[in-house]
């Protein structure tokens, strides 16, 4: 049986250092990832935040209203009594409660358009939280993917480890019994005892690997009991769905682009609205007041007195200290900033998936190198094993094979894994799954 088919059988079947941990599939893991991530539940307030602005530059279109109530009572009451203060004799009213309610209304009329530019710069950050939020799920997505990948990888070398502590323990049976005929001497015996504990440290290795890589996939999903990869998604595809050049396409127009584009939007807003500061302002205001006497307190509005005013005011700033030119200044400086960092992000998104893509294909070529390799050195051990009994190989000649083979395996694991990754890479770029 060779250790593809004994990799195949065994991913049915939970490994030692997954007792204790609760299975989850890869769609589980990623769905707990875009829930409990701290970055994700930071970008979803974030989003929540920016609509929230939205609704305020909305409301500032709406006048402000302002109720106002109060009452005083004079101490001490008393009609006609009377009492010295600083040196006078007051004589204290005959209603000492004292009674006020005011209205009052206010709303900008013109503001050369500063409340335009200010809802725009709010749309445009919603824009930018929703970039943001969508580019924390998919790197919580890559995370968790890592991890999850990392389990399937210690599994896969505690398989291989069983592997190579049974072949040790075969060969280490048959030097015992070719040194009982006398055909080889004692020393083949004892290579092969180490290379059972050498096998047994691998085993061992293996199993703290997959215990430590259990908690680190239960971290990145943030649930609070252990879990580990199922065993069904072992034998995963990890192939694309979309072609090198759909890919470019994608990545250009990637959540971090997206990003830096709405950000861009909220910075032009921004220095559109600077500019507004050196246009007047026009603004009206209306309120109504009353107030009364009263003997006792009482909520009635009897003997109360209004008044109401309506006014409008004009506002134009002539000289501030040049701080207009100084908002002018920094605001442009904010634009070409953003400007230049979305030049950046779609650089980066191109370098990124020629990276991403370029490790793909390797470990895809990999996977099948490996593979043929892995294939080969199984043979080449079986010969050597029987030529060992034979007489005709020696020990070493055996034990290299091994070496060889055990090798060959973890290359395999490691392309795999390498392949896996990659394809997460390219997801989190494009912000879509292939």
């Amino acid at each position: 049986m060779t250790w593809l088919t004994l990799l195949m059988l065994t991913a049915a079947v939970p490994a030692t250092g997954d007792s204790a941990a609760r299975p989850i599939s890869l769609a589980d893991a990623v769905s707990l990832a875009e829930r409990n991530a701290p970055a994700v539940v930071q970008a979803e307030g974030q989003k929540r935040s920016s609509a929230a602005g939205v609704r305020a530059a909305y409301a500032a279109f709406v006048p402000s209203l302002s109720l106002s109530a109060g009452a005083s009572r004079q101490v001490p009451a008393g009609a006609g009594q009377q009492r010295i203060l600083n040196g006078q004799v007051i004589t204290l009213a005959s209603e000492p409660w004292t009674y006020s309610t005011g209205l009052s209304a206010n709303v900008d009329l013109f503001t050369g358009g500063q409340r335009i530019f200010a809802l725009g710069q709010a749309r445009a950050q919603v824009g930018v939280a929703d970039a943001n939020l969508v580019a924390q799920r998919f790197g919580a997505v890559l995370a968790a993917k890592q991890q999850f990948f990392n389990v399937l990888a210690a599994r896969e070398s505690e398989v291989a480890a069983a592997a190579q502590l049974d072949q040790a323990q075969q060969q280490l049976h048959t030097s015992i019994l070719q040194l009982r005929a006398r055909l080889v001497t004692r020393s083949d015996s004892l290579r092969s005892v180490i290379a059972v504990h050498n096998a047994q440290l691998a085993l061992t290795q293996a199993r703290v690997a997959l215990a430590q890589a259990d908690a680190s996939l239960t971290r990145a999903v943030g649930t609070s009991d252990l879990v580990t990869a199922a065993p069904n998604d072992s034998l995963d595809r990890p192939g694309l769905a979309v072609s090198d050049e759909a890919l470019g396409a994608l990545a250009e127009n990637g959540p971090g682009v997206q990003q830096a584009a709405s950000s861009l939007g909220a910075a032009r807003s921004a220095l559109r609205s600077s500019w507004t500061t050196y246009l007047p302002s026009l603004s009206a205001s209306y309120s109504r007041r009353g107030s009364g006497l009263n003997s006792d307190f009482t909520l009635a509005e009897e003997g109360y007195a209004y008044t109401g005013s309506l006014s409008f005011s004009v506002t134009f700033p002539i000289f501030n200290q040049l701080q207009r030119e100084q908002q002018v200044t920094e605001a442009q400086v904010a634009r070409d900033n953003a400007a230049a960092a979305l030049r950046d992000a779609r650089l980066a998104a191109l370098e990124s998936l020629t990276q991403s893509l370029g490790a793909f294909h390797a470990a895809e070529e990999q996977v099948a190198v490996q593979t043929a390799t892995l294939e080969a050195a199984e043979e080449d051990l079986h010969e050597q094993q029987i030529k060992y009994q034979v007489g005709t190989s020696t020990l070493l000649d055996v034990l290299t094979s091994q070496t060889t083979l055990n090798q060959a395996r973890h290359d395999l694991i490691q392309a795999r894994y390498n392949q896996r990754v990659a394809k997460a890479q390219l997801e989190a770029l494009v912000g879509r799954s292939l």
